[in-house]
């Protein structure tokens, strides 16, 4: 009978282990409380209209229906049994002679959870819809809106965060408020947004060499990004965000703050080091041995955003797609070469480079020797994200979608989808309530009690 890998997480690492045990005497089970994967790098721009969310998720048994020996389970882990080499679901269990878990990481709020509602961050689908509707409505509410201040709340938008995601969201923004809803509105003018990067560090993009986070910030202000660096979050509230620097405390009226400053690993981290054992860094990340596998456990796995691998420089590896890929890959190989008899060696991460774009024909590149920005960055960058779309129909829609973008600077997908919120909230930062009235909508007073 064929060994069983169970595999945890339809994110890279998970979908790339499983893709590359095809041809191997194995079967494969994948199971994940999506239905489908998600191309992450490109979810900012669903969140701000660029893309629609079938543009970058593509169904997890669409991907695999080709592979007779795997098949999909849609389930939540809740917990491992070691000892009988199980993997607990909320409603059952699954048994597996292997193990692989990449279940990835989630929003890290550092222990300020408060926020999450005020401060939405970016990880899923759901949350990209939900930003792109507090995005549209903050311009809707702004459009109904006759107090001063109030208007200038409604069209101050702050990022917490000055890593990829921050800097990509804030330049997208940027070209909303500029370019897309130019001559959109009577009562406002878009381009009078203000949109703000919070960095807690010296620098934005930190991990890149200090040269191009000093471009990328030329870049953002241009496009009219006030990037703030040095300050630190103190507090998020319905109303706006409250900084502490050298200089001392400075509130900024926002009604849309977004956050993407951290991301802590899968719970499902510390319930593996509890079943086994194994040690979890501050993060959450599961601590692993140079083949990636788990202290003590060489039949459990744990690849990308959820390990801790530091065999290679003393230093965890980025919480990046290629790390996901690359791992999964190499365990797919190693339960190859195990099976096969073969000699195993340690994982080693080959890395090729770091791109962010910022907007429109602005981007930067970290190449190794090679450090690009400008035009022949973005190109870059449009390749690269483009072929890492691991379903070709995506890649395709995306092409379509970018080219048009580039053509018109128009974003077809900057729709309000939710729509009770859509009716009502710019009535009420107005002052206004909404009457129903055999189908039809007027509006009263607040403080008028009298329905119709």
């Amino acid at each position: 009978m064929n060994e069983h890998i169970v595999i945890i997480g339809g994110g890279f690492g998970g979908l790339y282990a499983a893709s590359r045990l095809k041809n191997a005497p194995v079967e494969v089970t994948l199971i994940d409380r999506r239905n489908h994967h998600l191309f992450q790098p490109l979810l900012y721009q669903v969140a701000t209209g660029t893309l629609s969310p079938a543009d970058i998720a593509t169904p997890l048994r669409s991907l695999l229906k080709g592979q007779r020996n795997a098949r999909v389970l849609l389930g939540e882990v809740i917990g491992f049994d070691v000892a009988n080499k199980q993997v607990i679901l909320r409603d059952g269990a699954v048994s597996y002679d292997k193990l692989i878990v990449a279940a990835g990481s989630g929003k890290n709020y550092f222990g300020n959870d408060a926020w999450m509602e005020k401060a939405l961050g970016l990880k899923t689908i759901e949350d990209a819809t939900e930003i792109r509707r507090r995005i549209l409505m903050a311009f809707e509410a702004a459009e109904r809106t006759t107090d001063p201040d109030k208007l200038r709340a409604w069209l101050t938008f702050v990022v917490i965060g000055g890593g990829p995601t921050g800097v990509e969201m804030a330049g997208a923004l940027a070209e909303i408020a500029h370019e897309t809803l130019k001559d959109e509105f009577r009562s406002i003018n878009p381009s009078d947004a203000r949109i703000i990067l919070v960095q807690s560090g010296s620098r934005i993009l930190p991990t890149y060499p200090p040269e191009l986070s000093a471009k990328a910030v030329a870049a953002l202000e241009q496009m009219g990004v006030e990037v703030l660096t040095g300050r630190r979050v103190t507090d998020v509230q319905e109303r706006g965000v409250i900084l502490i620097s050298d200089d001392g405390e400075e509130h900024i009226a926002a009604r849309t703050i977004l956050w993407t400053a951290g991301v802590q690993a899968s719970p499902l981290g510390k319930s593996l080091a509890k079943a086994t054992g194994a040690e979890v860094d501050r993060g959450g990340r599961v601590i692993v041995e140079p083949d990636l596998s788990v202290p003590g456990h060489p039949d459990i796995f744990v690849i990308g955003d959820l390990g801790h691998y530091a065999h290679q420089t003393g230093e965890p590896l980025p919480g990046v797609a290629q790390v996901a890929i690359q791992q999964g890959r190499y365990v797919a190989d190693l339960i190859k070469r195990q099976l096969a008899g073969r000699r195993v060696l340690p994982f080693r991460y080959k890395d090729r480079g770091s791109l962010a774009t910022i907007g429109r024909g602005k981007a930067i590149a970290d190449l190794g020797r090679v450090r690009l920005t400008g035009w022949l960055a973005w190109e870059i960058w449009l390749y690269i994200h483009l072929m890492y779309q691991i379903d070709v129909e995506n890649r395709v829609l995306v092409f379509v979608q970018w080219f048009w973008n580039f053509v018109t600077r128009r974003r077809s997908a900057l729709l309000i989808t939710d729509r009770d919120q859509q009716v009502t909230a710019p009535q009420a930062q107005a002052g206004l309530k909404l009457i129903t009235t055999t189908g039809t909508f007027r509006h009263v007073p607040e403080t008028s009690s009298k329905v119709q």
